[in-house]
């Protein structure tokens, strides 16, 4: 496993112990429901240096700090446990990007939480020779012209991988690979909203952002400060436990109904932008995630522009 991941892994487990620690803290009966995700995930955290471990800590505690003020089931639901649990990565491929969970069974309520460790990057998705994005992101088959269309670049990948032959080895790579992949995948997106114009827009975001609300919580270590994002774009957040009320109330974010371009990032070759109405836009850069030639690529997936709508809190520590 990736060190990466290692310390992502890492800092699930500290929201998770944060959460625990300062709910039980305020008199209320929590479980950990642990699973293989929470067990795999303590000895990530375990592994840790003692000095990470600490800005971990203290990063998920400022996560907590703000999470409750905006949650009250999380304290105020007498006599009800709260169970707290980590998900299996496997959830993130079926739409669901949250990593802690936590869960009142009598109510039928959950929350869940989005931790990030030093980066903001969305939903990593691959494209390939067979994998039909259109019907996996959207809900609606590609074209055959657009598989026509990257065949021959993915069954050159395919070849140039049973050689092992490194990335760095492939002479223009943007303009022989990345490139005509790119070209293919915006030609589908934009041939998808034209037949289906009601609906590609708003699904493109719900498969990038995942089909539940979530709070997106980044540990910024060198700044020692936390960032808390409100994603409640189905209007599930943020709700009062019978009579008390949430300190701040969060509107619900409103998805993009079209887009107004989708096109290169200016000087690059690699990296597209599709820009949304209300508020919405995405880069989408795609490169190789490994040293040897894989017969698929990666979306590195961030949003660059946000409805001003999106609560967003810094919580230093």
């Amino acid at each position: 496993m990736a060190i990466q991941t290692k310390t992502g892994k890492g800092f699930e487990y500290a929201c998770l112990k944060a959460f625990e620690g300062y709910l039980k803290s305020e008199n209320n009966e929590v479980e950990i429901s642990d699973n293989g995700a929470v067990s795999n995930a303590k000895s990530d955290y375990c592994n840790l240096s003692l000095d990470l471990q600490s800005k971990m800590d203290k990063a998920a505690q400022a996560a907590v700090r703000v999470i409750v003020r905006l949650e009250p089931l999380l304290q105020n639901s007498t006599g009800n446990k709260l169970y707290l649990t980590l998900q299996a990565d496997k959830k993130g491929m079926e739409g669901d990007v949250r990593d802690v969970l936590a869960i009142r069974k009598d109510k039928d309520w959950e929350i869940g939480i989005s931790c990030k460790h030093n980066h903001a990057a969305v939903k990593h998705s691959r494209l390939s020779k067979t994998l039909d994005f259109g019907d996996k992101w959207l809900g609606i088959p590609c074209s055959d012209t657009y598989f026509k269309e990257i065949e021959p670049i993915f069954d050159r990948l395919t070849e140039l991988k049973k050689n092992k032959i490194e990335w760095k080895a492939i002479p223009s790579k943007d303009d022989n690979v990345y490139v005509p992949i790119l070209n293919a995948f915006v030609k589908e997106l934009k041939r998808l909203e034209a037949e289906y114009p009601e609906i590609v827009p708003q699904r493109f975001l719900s498969y990038l952002l995942g089909v539940n609300d979530f709070y997106k919580v980044i540990s910024k270590e060198s700044k020692k400060v936390t960032q808390i994002s409100v994603f409640n774009m189905y209007g599930t957040l943020n709700r009062s436990a019978g009579k008390i009320k949430p300190q701040t109330v969060i509107p619900k974010l409103v998805l993009p109904t079209k887009f107004f371009d989708i096109s290169y990032k200016p000087r690059s070759k690699n990296t597209i932008i599709a820009t949304c109405d209300n508020g919405w836009t995405v880069s989408m850069r795609i490169h190789s995630a490994a040293t040897l030639v894989e017969s698929s690529l990666k979306f590195d997936v961030n949003l660059t522009g946000i409805p001003p709508a999106l609560y967003t809190h810094h919580e230093p520590w």
